[in-house]
């Protein structure tokens, strides 16, 4: 069945990349470029701007596909190497492994590819300004024009979804623990100190945190389709109307917000001559800048929502550790059923996230799981963002390793949490890997950094200890987290290459180093952390982390001997927070199999 599926798909991608072909040839153009965002430069989009995975056949959450009259190729990250291997094969696509030294990037493949003149489209409204520009001046070296043209989805895609028009909902101020009068304040203290008439925000998150607003536009991220627009006098929110109910409409208007059509907004920037017109232009799409008179003047900036949102204040962080316990008490009660279910030979990969999700729901406050479970039991545990389905699900068995990436979206907050689960016995190679992420896991989590300190200078301690034997992982190893907001939050990250955000009280961040045997086992551990202060020395202001999360660690696959004394008492001491913290709101059942598993081991001497 699965093999017939897959030849199907198959058949399917190859008949729209000749029928695209034939859309190339008609419109004069070489190659067409298919991103993997929308035009507010999401991670994760509505179905309606999966342009790239409609051409290409795969489905990850990042990604860039090119095709041109004779040659297609998709390039993408270390997440989904072996996703995509999977996912492209039968098809036109060659796999581009991003970041290795042998992969051409996208500019350099399409020179090798196009003759001097060649002429490349894109959609102008799916596309960034900043990647464009930098994109047209490394195909200049050929002389090969990037073209602004018609979107070829519009005719080729039978059955194209809708762009959603979910309504929107409020984030009572008792979660969000800020007016947005006092954010719009704040933002306009910015405005005028960058001389700014105009704020033109595009990212969707921002804008539902600017607004104290949240909708159900995209699986799992609480965000709704949106512009929006602020002047120094009112702002206006660019959305489709029907979203809008007349309660929220009047608030909105009560504070100065006035309600356009989501499409307007080109219209309304191309009237604004001669403003002062603040936006990020790295995220901003190609059509928005476009639309800009040339009497403007645009002040290229990051936003300053982004770190303003990143900045969790003390109502939004108490819903964090409200959150967790929650979250926590789900978790226990899903790792207490676990290993007896498997011994039943009944279970599978799917069958345990339907399980687990269905705990979390019974908490208060749940709304959604926060992205797709990672359930990858052996193998499918090497496949950083592997999702199970119903063609590729396995049987769990009483042996091995199931790694489970899961997260949950409540109103007071949102949940990321990685466990590495020992269903049976495991091989000595296993417990070391596993022992080596833990290791990195904690010597993260034990930082102390003085004000200042970027994710990229911290990354290194997570890496060490496996770095000593040889071993690596490619992902990112900590992203911020909102609050009951996308799970992905910047502009702060924890990884090898450079991101120039320091990391500061009041940040989410989550610690979760791994390791990847391709076609055996992955091993990951994952908690979302919380920056907050440490002490004050003649040598400036420090910060330390404290862990959010609360759930066991699985004891079983540790190698001791490989833990020095501090490391047993880090993971004695969360032990001993998880019961303290959870205990209270477990049946009895639930809080002797939780004192067990969080019972100390034996230090060293």
């Amino acid at each position: 069945m699965y093999i017939s599926k897959l030849f199907e798909m198959n058949n399917t991608i190859n008949q729209r990349v000749d029928n695209l072909r034939k859309f190339l040839v008609k419109e004069g153009l070489d190659a067409y470029i298919f991103p993997s965002t929308d035009p507010h430069n999401g991670e994760y989009i509505p179905d309606y701007w999966k342009t790239r995975e409609w051409i290409s056949g795969f489905n990850g959450s990042a990604g860039t596909a090119v095709v041109t009259t004779q040659q297609a190729a998709l390039w993408t990250d270390s997440r989904y190497f072996l996703a995509a291997e999977a996912q492209l094969n039968g098809t036109p696509f060659q796999l581009m492994k991003e970041r290795l030294p042998e992969t051409p990037s996208i500019t350099e493949w399409l020179t090798l590819q196009l003759n001097n003149g060649g002429r490349v489209g894109f959609d102008s409204r799916v596309n960034s300004f900043a990647t464009i520009e930098e994109w047209k001046k490394e195909l200049a070296i050929k002389d090969i024009e990037l073209i602004p043209s018609s979107d070829p989805t519009v005719d080729l895609w039978t059955g194209r979804p809708e762009i959603p028009r979910n309504p929107i909902e409020v984030q009572p101020l008792d979660f969000s623990g800020e007016s947005v009068t006092e954010k719009l304040s704040r933002l306009r203290k910015i405005m005028k100190a960058e001389h700014a008439e105009m704020l033109v925000m595009t990212a969707l998150d921002e804008i539902a945190w600017t607004l104290n607003l949240r909708g159900t536009d995209i699986h799992c991220n609480p965000v709704f389709v949106s512009y929006l627009l602020l002047t120094n006098q009112d702002a206006t929110l660019f959305i489709y109307k029907e979203k809008v109910s007349p309660d929220i409409a009047r608030s909105l208007a009560d504070i100065g917000i006035k309600i356009a059509d989501y499409e307007d907004i080109y219209a309304y920037l191309e009237v604004s001559k001669n403003r002062s017109i603040m936006m990020d232009l790295s995220s901003a799409n190609y059509a928005l800048y476009q639309a800009i008179p040339a009497t403007s003047d645009i002040i290229n900036r990051k936003s300053p929502v982004a770190l303003m949102k990143a900045l969790k204040n003390p109502t939004e962080i108490a819903g964090f550790h409200q959150v967790m316990i929650r979250d926590g008490i789900a978790l226990v009660q899903f790792l207490k059923w676990l290993k007896p279910a498997v011994a039943t030979g009944l279970e599978t990969e799917v069958s345990i996230d339907r399980k687990l999700t269905e705990l979390r729901s019974r908490q208060p406050l749940y709304r959604d799981i926060s992205f797709d479970t990672i359930a990858g039991y052996a193998a499918h545990g090497a496949i950083v963002h592997y999702e199970a389905t119903e063609e590729t699900d396995i049987p769990l068995k009483p042996e091995g390793l199931l790694l489970l990436d899961s997260g949950a979206q409540y109103q007071d907050g949102t949940t990321d949490i990685t466990r590495t689960i020992a269903l049976g016995p495991t091989t000595p190679e296993q417990k070391r890997d596993y022992t080596l992420v833990l290791k990195g896991h904690i010597a993260l989590s034990r930082a102390k950094f003085p004000e200042g300190t970027t994710g990229t200078q911290l990354d290194i301690c997570a890496r060490y200890a496996m770095w000593q034997e040889g071993i690596n992982y490619l992902h990112g190893t900590g992203h911020g987290v909102g609050s009951y907001l996308n799970v992905h939050e910047g502009p702060h990250q924890i990884r090898m290459n450079h991101v120039p955000t320091p990391l500061c009280a009041g940040m989410t961040v989550t610690d979760e180093p791994g390791i990847y045997r391709a076609g055996a086992y992955g091993v990951r551990i994952e908690n979302t952390l919380l920056v907050v202060p440490f002490k004050e020395t003649e040598f400036g202001s420090f910060l330390q982390f404290e862990p959010l999360t609360l759930c066991p660690i699985d004891k079983e696959p540790i190698l001791w001997d490989l833990l020095d004394a501090t490391e047993i008492d880090w993971l004695n001491q969360y032990h001993q927070t998880v019961y303290d913290r959870l205990a209270p709101f477990l049946e009895e059942e639930e809080r002797i199999w939780l004192k067990e598993q969080t019972a100390p081991y034996p230090n060293k001497k």
